[in-house]
């Protein structure tokens, strides 16, 4: 069996055993609360993972258990975020990006390419390429799709504890049926991303009444 088929995933699209390469990925950009979660991971390719794919295509416990293992065997990894708040006044676009970049400033090692899930690429300070569908062709964009998934949906499982009957721990912030319907019915909480439309149309319903 090749290394390749050990990853999971095509090792051909890069040069990924010859060069020092993080893979950078993001979760929570579609939500309508919460952060948005990005993690750059540089593997070792003398440590195998198994199983590595996209963090959509793999079950709650297979992340879950993969995440761990990342952590252990990756030679350097960093989970980086950006705030509700910085979201609201950058957009979520640039948002993603400052998180993107503030994933590859916390590896303790400088990577020689980042390779960015996606279509564009934040400012790095080393060379980087876009790889649209990157989560499921680059194993260290896959493993990096993985601990941010798991780390956010860790987050919105305790947001769920503190904000109870937004169905928050379920959906994950998503515009769910069940969300909107919350968002209408209690309003808004503190981490709603107000520049996001429902939420501000919920803010917007929420002072009405208070001036009605």
């Amino acid at each position: 069996m090749t290394k390749a088929q050990q990853m999971g995933l095509d090792f051909t699209l890069v040069a990924e055993v010859e060069e020092l390469v993080a893979g950078v990925d993001e979760v929570g950009r579609g939500p309508l609360c919460g952060a948005v979660v990005t993690a750059a991971v540089i593997l070792d390719p003398n440590r195998p993972i198994l199983g590595l794919n996209d963090s959509k295509k793999l079950t709650e416990a297979r992340r879950e258990k993969l995440f761990d293992e990342i952590c252990e065997k990756a030679l350097s990894w960093c989970i980086a975020r950006a705030e509700v708040e910085e979201i609201d006044e950058l957009n979520i676009l640039h948002a993603t990006m400052l998180a993107m970049q503030r994933a590859i400033e916390g590896l303790h090692i400088q990577p020689k390419l980042a390779m960015i899930d996606g279509n564009r690429c934040p400012k790095l300070a080393m060379r980087a390429e876009a790889v649209v569908k990157g989560d499921s062709k680059v194993p260290a964009i896959a493993a990096a799709s993985i601990l941010a998934k798991v780390s956010r949906d860790r987050e919105m499982a305790a947001f769920e504890l503190i904000y109870p009957g937004y169905g928050i721990g379920g959906h994950k912030g998503y515009p769910t049926p069940v969300h909107l319907e919350a968002l209408a019915r209690l309003g808004p909480t503190p981490i709603h991303r107000r520049s996001f439309a429902p939420v501000r149309l919920a803010y917007e319903a929420r002072e009405s009444l208070i001036e009605s």
